[in-house]
């Protein structure tokens, strides 16, 4: 089985859970402004799930991009990481409507750890099928921010129970750390696509 099919399956899914998340913004009843400030936490929980599964679509696109075949492992793999993806607009909702309360704070970041497990199984799923020597084995190389966002998800899920807005402020860290563009898979597919060019 090629890569198409399972990326556009998982494009529609995506696509799903951002738009059951976009339902949640309940429209306020009056007309003033001040009638938007308690959806000011609703909002604020949406833009940062909106960015985190940009982020998943994006690195998800490429990496199904360098994948030549698809097994059953990588199938199962694949759909882990929807699962947990698909739970990222109940934790989103809890979170905003509880005003980030310490425990909807907490399971928001398990949430978000449990899917960047998820990604980095599915992640070793497919270089154990293509092989040490692919493409993507290359481009992925040591994976310094997905090992580190774990790690970083840990720490905030304890730090909600204690100061939820430093948890926060870990999340949003994550994202902008993932936001920066990494270049790798983008250069190791134009080295794969003209092997004979000199490279500096």
């Amino acid at each position: 089985m090629g890569p198409q099919r399972l990326e556009a399956f998982s494009d529609g899914v995506l696509a799903i859970i951002i738009t059951i998340m976009v339902l949640d913004l309940r429209v306020p009843h009056g007309t003033s402004l001040a009638t938007l400030t308690p959806l000011i936490p609703v909002f604020l929980s949406y833009v940062l799930s909106f960015v985190n599964l940009g982020i998943y679509w994006n690195n998800h696109h490429h990496m199904l991009h360098m994948t030549r075949r698809v097994t059953g492992g990588i199938l199962w793999a694949n759909l882990h990481l929807l699962f947990w993806l698909s739970l990222v607009p109940f934790v989103t909702a809890w979170m905003g409507e509880n005003h980030f309360a310490a425990v909807p704070t907490a399971l928001y970041g398990g949430v978000l750890l449990l899917a960047a497990i998820a990604y980095w199984i599915l992640l070793r799923s497919i270089v154990a099928s293509q092989g040490p020597q692919s493409v993507l084995a290359a481009a992925v190389g040591r994976d310094l921010k997905g090992r580190i966002s774990p790690a970083l998800y840990v720490i905030a899920i304890g730090a909600a129970f204690i100061r939820p807005g430093i948890a926060d402020l870990i999340y949003v860290g994550v994202a902008l750390m993932w936001l920066v563009p990494d270049r790798r898979i983008e250069r190791a597919i134009a080295a794969a696509a003209s092997p004979g060019e000199v490279r500096a």
